[in-house]
Parts: C-alpha cells; sequence; structure tokens
C-alpha cells in the first residue's frame, strides 16, 4: 500500500529521532500488537528495548527500576529527553497504570533538571500515541521538550532537526545528572529503589 502525503511527512518528522533501520514497525506496514510472534520480533527489534538491553547507544540522564530517560538523539531542541518503560508496551493504553504511574511520577524532578541544565523556564511534555498521532517508534515514551519564550517551536510540522553533536551531548547529560535531586520536593521519590546513571 502507497503512504498518503501526510503519512510520509509524519513519518519523515518522527523518524528523525533514530534511523528509519532501528525502528521496529512503521505505522502503514499494518503493525499488530496482539499478535505474540509479531510481539517478540516487536521486542527483538524495537530500538528502545535494544537501548534498555545495552545493545543500543544512547545517553542515559536517569534510571531506575521501571524507566529511563535518554536524550533524544535527533532532538527539537537541546535538551529533548525521552521517559522510557524498561518493559516493552507498544502503546500508551497498552502500558499498565503502574508503569505510566511510575514514569510519570519521575517527569517533575527530570523536567525540572532538563529545565535548569538548559536554561529554560518551560517545557512541553508529549506523549505520540498511535499513527495518527506520529508515533513511529512503537514502544511507549514520553517526550520531555524544555521551552523558552519566542522559541518558535511549533511553527511548523516540517522542523528541521540536527545530530545531537556527542560533546554536547555529554555537557548535557552531565548537567542533567547534576540538577537531578532528590531533596525539596520529591521525599516521596526516596525509599523507591531510583538511582542515578553515570556513564
Amino acid at each position: 500500500m502507497e503512504p498518503n502525503s501526510t503519512a510520509l511527512r509524519r513519518l519523515s518528522l518522527i523518524s528523525s529521532h533514530f534511523p528509519l533501520t532501528h525502528c521496529s514497525s512503521s505505522p502503514h506496514l499494518g503493525f499488530n500488537s496482539s499478535s505474540s510472534s509479531n510481539g517478540e520480533n516487536q521486542k527483538n527489534t524495537c530500538v528502545f528495548c535494544l537501548i534498555v538491553r545495552g545493545k543500543a547507544p544512547s545517553i542515559k540522564v536517569y534510571e531506575d527500576e521501571v524507566c529511563l530517560c535518554i536524550l533524544d538523539a535527533n532532538p527539537l531542541c537541546f535538551g529533548h529527553s525521552l521517559v522510557i518503560p524498561k518493559s516493552h508496551f507498544p502503546s500508551l493504553q497498552e502500558t499498565p497504570p503502574s508503569v505510566v504511574a511510575a514514569m510519570s511520577s519521575k517527569v517533575p524532578l527530570i523536567s525540572s533538571a532538563v529545565m535548569k541544565a538548559t536554561g529554560c523556564d518551560s517545557f512541553n511534555l508529549l506523549v505520540n500515541n498511535g499513527a495518527a498521532a506520529g508515533q513511529v517508534i512503537y514502544h511507549t515514551h514520553i517526550h520531555i521538550i524544555p521551552r523558552k519564550a519566542s522559541d518558535c517551536l511549533w511553527t511548523s510540522e516540517s522542523l528541521s532537526r540536527c545530530p545531537l553533536k556527542s560533546d554536547e551531548a555529554q555537557k548535557l547529560a552531565d548537567g542533567i545528572r547534576e540538577n537531578l535531586s532528590f531533596s525539596n520536593n520529591f521525599e516521596d521519590s526516596k525509599g523507591q529503589g531510583s538511582s542515578l546513571i553515570v556513564n
């Protein structure tokens, strides 16, 4: 089946997160998460599953028993980060509430660190769930996108994205890690097995 221009545009924009050869499926290939053989294949080729298993490169800024946070390899803006569950769930609605809660409960901590490390005072929280919403990597994930006034980030769907530079990426990852703090408003995260990851 020939993808329409809207699907191609969306695929082009969203697939810039990772090379398409690493993506486990494409929205117009008819992926069916209910198929057990397809589900096993999905876990073996999913770029996020490979990252979780340490078989694909990433820059981790946070990790606990349930989820991890990495810098987006082709960010919409400096500091664009992804919160990913360690278990494979192809969509938000197929992700158990306890996993969504665990991921979401870390957003205030991680987003505060990202904003401090990038000098931003705001952020967007985004989930692309399903093909029509622009989901290309079928492994639940939450985008944390730091924002500044007048950054004009959402003026067009065809934003130009550049690969993350490794020297900038490492400095950014260090800055985020330094700003992750379990004190102040995050007392309730203590005792939940959270830990900081240092590369």
